[in-house]
């Protein structure tokens, strides 16, 4: 099941999550302070609101820069990107991140299975996708669509995960690359494209 420790070749991540995956993010982006020659691109269920307190908190706590995501935003490596509340957020093949009002998938806009079939779609096998606690079974298609596409899937722990429930659905409808408990999460983003 587990590929070698380092995941090389990669453009872009992306990290999906629910309830309970925030906390997740606040222990791991500290210790991000170089992101090597890819994007982050973190999807998490939010309220439908103008707010943008996750993206202040985010920029909080990393040296990385946050970029506001708006409708045709260019994806640069070396920074991370929130997907905005009440959008699916969409990859374009120039590389930029486009934005969609559709109807909700899985009860979410944005929806991370949305956002990791498109990221499939586009950046296929230099693509690493990870599924975080939540409480519905968005992400598990989607990690499918990475998973044939020939990207790297890593899925949380249910065990560690403050709500299993969307992790244990992925790990009950398919096989991921990694299955990681937050420490061993951290360790395999930091080994992305280290040689």
């Amino acid at each position: 099941m587990e590929k070698d420790k380092r995941i090389n070749g990669c453009k872009l991540l992306i990290l999906g999550g629910s309830a309970g995956s925030l906390e997740v993010l606040i222990k791991i982006l500290p210790h991000l302070t170089v992101l090597s020659g890819y994007a982050m691109v973190i999807v998490l269920h939010r309220k439908g609101s103008e707010d943008n307190t996750l993206e202040e908190l985010i920029a909080i706590k990393t040296t990385v820069p946050v970029v506001e995501v708006e409708d045709k935003t260019p994806l640069v490596p070396g920074h991370i990107y929130v997907a905005p509340s009440d959008y699916h957020l969409l990859f374009e093949k120039n590389d930029t991140i486009s934005l969609d009002t559709s109807e909700k998938v899985n009860y979410s806009r944005p929806s991370i299975d949305v956002s990791f079939e498109t990221a499939a779609d586009i950046y296929g096998a230099s693509l690493v996708a990870i599924l975080l606690s939540g409480a519905n079974a968005d992400g598990t298609k989607g990690l499918i669509s990475v998973k044939n596409a020939g990207g790297t899937v890593i899925i949380q722990d249910p065990v560690s995960a403050e709500v299993s429930f969307m992790p244990g659905n992925a790990l009950d409808n398919m096989k991921p690359d990694f299955v990681a408990d937050v420490k061993k999460i951290l360790e395999l983003i930091l080994s992305i494209n280290i040689d």
